[in-house]
Parts: C-alpha cells; sequence; structure tokens
C-alpha cells in the first residue's frame, strides 16, 4: 500500500509540464471530532493520489485543514469523496484567484496535534463557538462602522504586503503570538466594540473568535472564507475592493493579487515591490521580499554571503550546511539583519 510520494518536486513538475492539463488550487477547512486521524489520514492518501491530488494537508483530533491542487477536470469527483464524509458534506471550497499548474508539487497529509498551531493549553474555551460569519458586503460595513475594529489574524510577513484599509496589522511571527497580544490591546474594548477578524482563508479567525468570546468579548466577528472568499464575492457582485495589495499564499505561487496597490518594499533597495523569495542559499532558504532587478543581482540570494555560497560545488554546499540547523530561519521571515529595508 503507497502512503508517501514516489516522485521528486522535480521530476513531478516536468510531468505536469508534459501532461498540460488545467489543475485547480484551492483550500478548505473544516472543525471536527476525528476519533483516529491516522487511519483518516492514510483514506485520504490512497484516494487523493488517485485523483491525482498535490498539496499540503493536516489532519488533527480536531478537523483537517487542507491546501491542493488537482486536475480541473476531477473537481466534481473530488467533491463528491468530500461529500461521502459526513462532516465534510457541502464544506466551502476556497478555489484560489490566481491558478498555477504547479502550485504544489508533493502530497503531503500530516497527523498533526492541531491543524492550527496555536500554542494553547486553556482546554476549557469551546472551539465551536464562534463568533457571527459575515461576507463581503457586511465585511465593508464594518470596516467603515467606528464601533468597529478590524483586526490582521496573520503574520507580518502575510499583511506586509497587503491588507485591509484601516485595519490593524500585528507585528508577530506567530498566530499563538498575535492572540495574547490583541486581547492585551483592545482589552478596554471587550464590550463596547466590534472585533472583526480576517485572514486568508478564514481558518484561523475561526478559532481565534471562539477564544476571544471565551475571554470575554461580546461582539465578534469573523470574514467568512477569508480574503480569498472576500476577493470572489468582490468581483462577482461588483462591490468595492478594501483589500489593498496581495494576499499571501502557502505555495509557490507565494501570493494573489487583489489589488494594484503595492504597499511594500524590496528589502535590499527599497523599492516598491510585493514579491516574495526564498534564499537560493539552501542552506538559508530565508523568506524575503526582493525586487527584479536584485534579484538578479543577487542571484535570487539574500545577501553577499548567500550568493558566494551558491557559486561553490553542490558537495561543498551540502558540506557546510551539513549538521547545522537552519530551518528556523525559514520561520524568521523578513527579519534578517541582511535587509536593509526589511518592515
Amino acid at each position: 500500500m503507497q502512503l508517501y510520494n514516489k516522485l521528486s518536486a522535480k521530476e513531478r513538475a516536468f510531468l505536469l509540464e508534459q501532461a498540460g492539463e488545467d489543475r485547480l488550487t484551492l483550500s478548505f477547512y473544516q472543525y471536527a471530532k476525528i476519533g483516529n486521524p491516522e487511519l483518516f489520514r492514510n483514506h485520504l492518501f490512497i484516494a487523493w493520489d488517485e485523483l491525482q491530488v498535490l498539496g499540503r494537508i493536516y489532519v488533527a483530533h480536531e478537523g483537517i485543514n487542507a491546501q491542493l491542487s488537482l486536475p480541473a477536470k476531477r473537481f466534481e469527483e473530488f467533491k463528491r469523496f468530500l461529500d461521502n464524509i459526513y462532516f465534510l458534506k457541502g464544506v466551502r471550497l476556497n478555489i484560489a484567484i490566481e491558478q498555477d499548474l504547479k502550485s504544489f508539487l508533493k502530497l503531503k497529509v500530516k497527523v498533526r496535534e492541531r491543524i492550527v498551531a496555536d500554542g494553547l493549553n486553556d482546554q476549557n474555551f469551546d472551539v465551536t463557538n464562534i463568533g457571527v460569519h459575515v461576507d463581503a458586503q457586511k465585511f465593508n460595513e464594518l470596516v467603515e462602522d467606528p464601533n468597529a475594529i478590524v483586526v490582521d489574524m496573520r503574520n507580518h510577513y502575510e499583511s506586509e504586503i497587503g491588507h485591509f484599509k484601516g485595519a490593524i496589522t500585528p507585528d508577530v511571527d506567530t498566530f499563538r503570538d498575535s492572540l495574547d497580544l490583541i486581547e492585551e490591546d483592545l482589552a478596554a474594548h471587550k464590550k463596547d466594540k466590534k472585533l472583526v477578524m480576517y485572514c486568508t482563508g478564514g481558518i484561523r479567525c475561526e478559532k481565534a473568535s471562539a477564544y476571544y468570546k471565551h475571554k470575554g468579548f461580546e461582539q465578534v466577528y469573523q470574514l467568512e472564507g477569508g480574503i480569498i472568499e472576500y476577493a470572489r464575492q468582490v468581483k462577482n457582485q461588483e462591490l468595492e475592493n478594501k483589500f489593498l495589495g496581495k494576499n499571501f499564499v502557502f505555495d509557490h505561487r507565494r501570493g494573489e493579487r487583489i489589488s494594484e496597490d503595492v504597499i511594500s518594499q524590496c528589502h535590499q533597495c527599497g523599492e516598491a515591490c510585493d514579491t516574495h523569495e526564498n534564499c537560493a542559499n539552501e542552506a538559508c532558504h530565508l523568506l524575503f521580499i526582493q525586487c527584479k532587478a536584485c534579484g538578479e543581482k543577487m542571484e535570487q540570494c539574500c545577501s553577499q554571503e548567500c550568493k558566494e555560497v551558491i557559486q561553490l560545488p553542490f558537495e561543498k554546499q551540502k558540506e557546510l550546511r551539513s549538521g547545522l540547523h537552519n530551518s528556523n530561519k525559514v520561520f524568521n521571515k523578513g527579519r534578517s539583519p541582511k535587509l536593509k529595508f526589511k518592515k
């Protein structure tokens, strides 16, 4: 029984190019009580491998969080599969605004303690006691409401390239960091203000809304379907778009343009730019914003030091990073002191 990828990302990319078939990138989540996440994980992998699904999926006792792509012609088949799972029947699928053949290159279905890493040890709050879901039209009204406080529940590197007008954008590296920070900053408004939250696809706000209700906030709202669904409704209903810039996404595209505004700058030269890159030095792999000119000059590296490393023979590069634990650099997204114009 195959429960792992047989092909490398490079081999998969070649096959996708050769096939030339349209693919859909989409995401969904659902909080539910899953008794045996490992068994459910294996069931999904076997079925979705057959459907040529690629993506990153987390399964836990509390539910599922999925970001994936699949052949467009197999979408209805995929949806029928979901509808045959009782807690996924009719689940909202957030289809990407911009499609890319190679948004995902492997199928990874992993069992995790939580489907959203929140670091919470408080078992007393009810994760299903969520805030009020609002659509794009109602959200636009709340953005203009003087009694509402709009909060971005994403991390600094996400909101840096795009956010809603007037939103509070916490300067945090993790979702867990934002939970305490927001509660502390807005403690005086638990009763008199509307707390209005948004994130990429809705999953972080779903948990955050239950958490803040548990902490005493009386008027809690969340943008249903997140920025992805908001952009779709704005386009289909011809509503005013109150989002500025790009929506950061967690696949090879790294971003979807929601408006033509460029609100961030290249971390190396300071020119207007909202394109994220990963440093070409595999021992660094830092995520940062880099314009085309700096990309060519620096060969997609974050620093001169990394540029010098990638000139070395491959075996020498492997030797240099052997035994080093540099993964934490990836999560210091945009924080490196090497970047002159970092946020």
